[in-house]
């Protein structure tokens, strides 16, 4: 079979690593050809455009980029055309994706998301072009079942797919070995910064969050450097200070040994709380892009954690309330009170058993893609 996937920045390249090294076991001359990143190219799949070309954030970075856009929206169908798939994979990323998925469709490939957009968030309607352009709807999060069931939609819940990653990854013996000997050799207290993997939301939120080391003298920071990202372009922040290190691809490494964080809203969220770090949630866009989205989104926090949790687990940062002062304070409870960070771990353990009994996100996916090919 011959599987096409989307993905449009690093997370989803990671879950399509992780599907198509699912699907060869169940189809082992499976060809894949993909918009997404190293993760996926290193699984066997013909890389066409990496996310760091794709990379556009917020509604007015969208209109900026509108021609880029475009060109790859047309690009793209010419391509599938060109390829002829089995499938048609679609994972996140619903503003390129949808318009693509619609396009599939109706040429007559089979069309399956993989991790819905978050529909359920803002544009509650675009449901009705997911019913008429998708076969088949993977959803990650529990919540996502009833709420297409409102909508007369049968979806497939196959659980989260980070848990089976990072349970991999922790109890993988030669990342236990790591994270005990750096623990044994350092005294201090580690604090990691996820800064995104785009520059775009980079160069919003690093700066402030450098800013509020200074007033942490017995810490060290290490930034978590996504591998899309130049090495350059980070180290010009870090110039001129002291306590801070850059480690690259090395975002699962870095959280074994963190004792707290600061996370850009988004997937890393969730995965610093799978870890069990507590937390800050940091989130700032252009103005503009924050205003319209204030307008639209609907649901009350930012992060997936308090998302699945209903409730606000971990404090979030947002636009003006993202400064210095504000991480400082919060960063400082997080370190220094016993109390608030033995209590946000526990709700991390509560997250980790509402997503735990998904099973094998990947394979169950996988699975399901077949039978939707073979019927």
């Amino acid at each position: 079979m011959k599987y096409y996937i989307i993905a449009g920045e690093a997370s989803g390249d990671l879950h399509g690593s992780r599907l198509i090294h699912a699907i060869k076991k169940n189809d082992p001359n499976a060809q894949f050809r993909a918009w997404g990143g190293d993760l996926m190219q290193a699984e066997g799949a013909v890389l066409v455009k990496h996310y760091r070309e794709l990379a556009f954030m917020g509604f007015i970075e969208v209109l900026k980029n509108i021609l880029t856009v475009l060109s790859n929206l047309s690009f793209c169908k010419s391509d599938i055309k060109s390829f002829q798939p089995d499938a048609v994979i679609f994972i996140d990323y619903p503003g390129f994706n949808l318009p693509i998925a619609k396009f599939a469709k109706a040429q007559g490939y089979k069309t399956v998301y993989y991790i819905s957009p978050q529909v359920w968030a803002w544009k509650e309607k675009r449901v009705n072009l997911i019913k008429k352009a998708i076969d088949l709807m993977l959803v990650i999060l529990p919540f996502e079942k009833s709420f297409y069931e409102k909508w007369n939609y049968k979806v497939e819940y196959v659980g989260h797919p980070l848990i089976e990653i990072i349970e991999n990854f922790k109890n993988d013996p030669a990342h236990i070995s790591f994270s005990n000997h750096f623990k044994s050799n350092q005294s201090k207290k580690i604090v990691a910064i996820l800064p995104g993997s785009r520059k775009q939301e980079i160069e919003k939120k690093l700066p402030i969050m450098l800013d509020a080391t200074k007033k942490f003298h017995d810490i060290e920071f290490i930034i978590a450097q996504a591998p899309g990202i130049d090495d350059s372009y980070i180290n010009d922040y870090i110039k001129g200070f002291e306590n801070i290190s850059i480690w690259k691809d090395r975002t699962y490494q870095l959280l074994s040994i963190a004792d707290a964080a600061m996370a850009t809203s988004g997937t890393a969220t969730l995965e610093t709380a799978l870890f069990g770090v507590p937390e800050i949630v940091c989130y700032k866009t252009s103005s503009v892009s924050y205003a319209l989205g204030k307008y639209f989104i609907k649901v009350p926090y930012i992060s997936l954690v308090n998302l699945i949790m209903n409730k606000a687990i971990v404090k979030e940062l947002i636009q003006d309330e993202l400064d210095s002062a504000s991480i400082t304070r919060e960063l400082g409870k997080i370190l220094n009170d016993t109390h608030v960070n033995i209590q946000m771990k526990k709700s991390f353990e509560e997250l980790r058993n509402i997503l735990l009994p998904g099973g094998n996100a990947s394979v169950n996916a996988a699975k399901l893609i077949q039978q939707l090919l073979n019927n």
